[in-house]
């Protein structure tokens, strides 16, 4: 028999790999430093029964889970994790459909209507769907990935402003995106604070 912390080792590695985190983001959410992740998936140390707790709330596993061997479950719940996955990619590009939709609907209705070729939903389209993609980043996605989009929401949020008024020739609106991209960036660079190890 496997020693328990080689066991928790071997579980805690292939949770992690399962949800699709680096270390380094698992260090993140638990608010510990890579290291520390390092360390327990490694086999060196175990996480303190607080810690192994947040672990299992985050993995929605039993703690019993953790300490036991599941070398045949692992390919299944690697699949499980895998049309998680797919299953999250499909609703958000259903939500951002929607939108999609709604320009389409609105275009065509006041064109119809009012005779008027109103192109500038389409561009409207693009900020609001980054909206949508923010959202479900921010609920379901990596840190990474939300300030990609947060960054695709301020540029096309300054290219409607623009296209929406463009007889004012308001070029210069794109200046505000410069410090606003820098904001973006810096916040992206803010680490947590590791615990202490004990």
């Amino acid at each position: 028999m496997k020693p328990v912390n080689d066991i928790i080792a071997e579980n805690l590695t292939a949770l992690r790999k399962a949800n699709g985190f680096t270390q380094i983001e698992l260090a993140e959410k638990l608010n510990y430093s890579d290291k520390s992740v390092s360390k327990w998936e490694r086999g060196e140390t175990i996480p303190s029964v607080d810690v192994l707790a947040e672990i299992c709330a985050l993995y929605g596993v039993t703690l019993d889970y953790l300490i036991h061997e599941h070398a045949e479950e692992t390919v299944e719940y690697e699949h499980e994790t895998k049309v998680s996955s797919n299953n999250k990619i499909i609703v958000t590009l259903l939500a951002i459909l929607v939108v999609w939709l709604l320009a389409i609907t609105v275009y065509l209705y006041v064109n119809m209507i009012y005779s008027v070729n109103m192109w500038i939903v389409y561009i409207w389209a693009v900020p609001a769907s980054s909206i949508i993609a923010l959202v479900f980043t921010c609920i379901w996605g990596k840190i990474r990935n939300r300030f990609i989009f947060m960054s695709i929401l301020v540029w096309s949020l300054l290219a409607s402003f623009y296209l929406q008024f463009l007889q004012y020739n308001l070029w210069g609106i794109f200046v505000l995106g410069v410090p606003l991209q820098i904001a973006i960036i810096l916040w992206s660079k803010i680490k947590p604070l590791p615990k202490k190890i004990k």
